[in-house]
């Protein structure tokens, strides 16, 4: 399984870092220079690490563990009223950046009340574009326990619950944590940073589990492979959003309008395939961007004998 790692150092000889990363078959994910410093985010097969080590001690940098790099976690509120959760829900988005996350904080059109609160069939699927979900609700345990678990009732996608009462568990989440309610300020106090590490830790084992599955029927080539290709494109490089490519577990988020964009990338060749051939490609919920599945090799091996036979 690939691991994902941050090195921190100079620029000198940075190149034999990237020629060494790319001979053990890793994968570079982010550069961010800054002078003659540099961050280097990059994936590479964990048995490796050694490897990888001994040249960042070589180099004068070190080396980080981001766990959540590569993924895009969403958090999700009631509200984003002040009467809600604007504290907790930022505190928690900002952790999993920290382990490398792409976050993005979301508040539900109707999610207020306690028997009033619903979220819409819109509402799901944009939250089913992320890798995880993180949910935060209240401090009402009657209110908690028979009707805000319905917020992530049908959400497909891996569920991380908190809430202030105490619950040995709640229906239809992965995971729970506990003591996080409303709050009307940051989360600053030695308890309050444990529960946030907390929660990081519960989304990390939900994602490395993701990568463990993944890994039982691998993907056709990793995302970061497609990251570089769309890297390429001059849209890309224009782009002006923060993070035009955000990559997923199992694909690629470009932030570029999916009917002007949809054909030059589904052409796009990697391994000599178009990208069309090993990734479904179908616009985003979020305005202005696309989405890319990436077809596990199985599934691209089964195409082709199905196009064989016809």
């Amino acid at each position: 399984m690939y691991q994902v790692l941050m090195f921190d150092g100079g620029v000198y000889k940075i190149n034999e870092f990237y020629e060494l990363i790319e001979d053990i078959g890793g994968f570079v994910v982010q550069k961010t220079q800054i002078q003659v410093q540099i961050l280097v985010t990059f994936a590479i097969p964990e048995e490796d690490r050694p490897i990888i080590e001994a040249k960042a001690r070589e180099l004068g940098g070190k080396l980080l563990d981001v766990p959540l790099a590569g993924t895009e976690i969403v958090v999700v509120g009631p509200t984003l009223g002040r009467h809600h959760m604007p504290h907790p829900i930022c505190d928690i988005a900002e952790t999993l950046r920290r382990y490398g996350a792409i976050t993005v904080v979301m508040g539900l059109a109707r999610g207020k009340g306690k028997q009033t609160a619903q979220i819409n069939a819109e509402e799901k699927a944009i939250i089913n574009e992320y890798d995880a979900a993180v949910f935060v609700v209240g401090n009402f345990r009657e209110c908690v326990e028979k009707h805000k678990y319905k917020l992530w009732q049908d959400i497909e996608v891996p569920v991380v619950a908190t809430c202030g009462p105490e619950f040995s568990s709640l229906p239809y989440c992965e995971a729970l944590v506990c003591g996080i309610g409303r709050k009307v300020e940051r989360m600053r106090r030695a308890e309050e940073i444990q529960k946030l590490e907390e929660v990081a830790s519960k989304v990390q084992k939900i994602i490395t589990d993701r990568r463990r599955d993944i890994e039982l029927d691998p993907l056709f080539v990793h995302p970061a492979e497609i990251k570089d290709r769309l890297d390429e494109l001059e849209a890309i490089q224009e782009n002006l959003r923060p993070a035009p490519v955000v990559l997923h577990v199992d694909g690629v988020r470009a932030k570029v309008p999916y009917d002007k964009f949809k054909d030059k990338i589904a052409d796009l060749e990697i391994y000599g395939r178009k990208l069309r051939e090993i990734a479904t490609i179908s616009p985003s919920r979020m305005e202005g961007s696309i989405l890319m599945k990436i077809k596990t090799r199985s599934q691209v091996e089964s195409e082709d004998r199905s196009r064989a036979k016809d």
